[in-house]
């Protein structure tokens, strides 16, 4: 049971001041096979998944757009498209390795003039006030220690009439579950030894997202943090959901 000063570490418990480096301790380890291996965890359905996301933004050219954990950055280098010349998008991730993993991918795909790169803890995000027309997250928010924190630090950077897009594993389906939990708990962390030589940061990934919290849920904490207009899409049967609020 967490009390204020205990969290969870997928199904560990452990000190709330440690969780944050627990968790760049796994992102570390997984940079740089982080794209292959979520090709091999999701079968390539990520791509799709990530493709409704930029589809539902409705992101415009001279929009400023802010991607937080966009890691390897490829929800950025789509949005850098988008916005054209006179938009500007920030890449922003709490590990260093994640976020040179994407500087360098961005950056040898000739995506340069209108991107900046943030290290930066969702929870408390360094922008000014009303900076930004969209932010997404995409698998990120399940890692950060205080959830209620970082809504409440997105809400304050979005501007007036802004949107947030939370892309995440979330509660599958009831015919789903038993299958999910036995390719979650067996089978992902084989994939992770094979390909990575890590066991247990797949098994963390996989308890992480047991630790999550469910569609409902994350709707009602976007409503407390002052989103309006909270709504969740699921997709995959529920093994993902796309979150979206606004702020008006």
């Amino acid at each position: 049971m967490e009390d204020d000063n205990t969290t969870h570490f997928g199904y560990k418990e452990v000190p709330t001041e440690d969780k944050v480096k627990h968790v760049a301790e796994v992102f570390h380890s997984v940079a740089n096979k982080y794209d292959l291996m979520n090709d091999l965890m999701s079968m390539g359905v990520h791509r799709l998944w990530k493709r409704f996301t930029l589809h539902t933004s409705g992101v415009k050219r001279g929009a400023k757009v802010l991607d937080i954990a966009g890691g390897t950055g490829d929800l950025a280098l789509k949005f850098s498209k988008l916005v054209g010349r006179t938009g500007q998008v920030v890449l922003a991730d709490i590990n260093a390795s994640m976020l040179n993993v994407g500087r360098d991918r961005l950056t040898n795909e000739g995506i340069t003039g209108n991107i900046n790169y943030v290290q930066a803890n969702a929870e408390c995000l360094p922008f000014p006030d009303n900076t930004f027309d969209i932010i997404t997250i995409a698998f990120g928010l399940r890692n950060v220690t205080d959830k209620d924190a970082a809504l409440r630090s997105m809400f304050r950077i979005l501007k007036p009439g802004g949107r947030l897009l939370i892309l995440e594993f979330s509660k599958p389906s009831k015919w789903l579950a038993p299958i999910y939990d036995n390719y979650s708990f067996n089978l992902l962390p084989k994939i992770g030894k094979l390909f990575s030589g890590d066991e247990e940061s797949y098994r963390y990934l996989a308890e992480s997202i047991r630790m999550h919290p469910d569609q409902e849920t994350m709707k009602s904490m976007m409503g407390d943090a002052g989103f309006e207009r909270c709504d969740y899409h699921n997709m995959t049967a529920g093994i993902v959901a796309l979150h979206s609020g606004y702020k008006f």
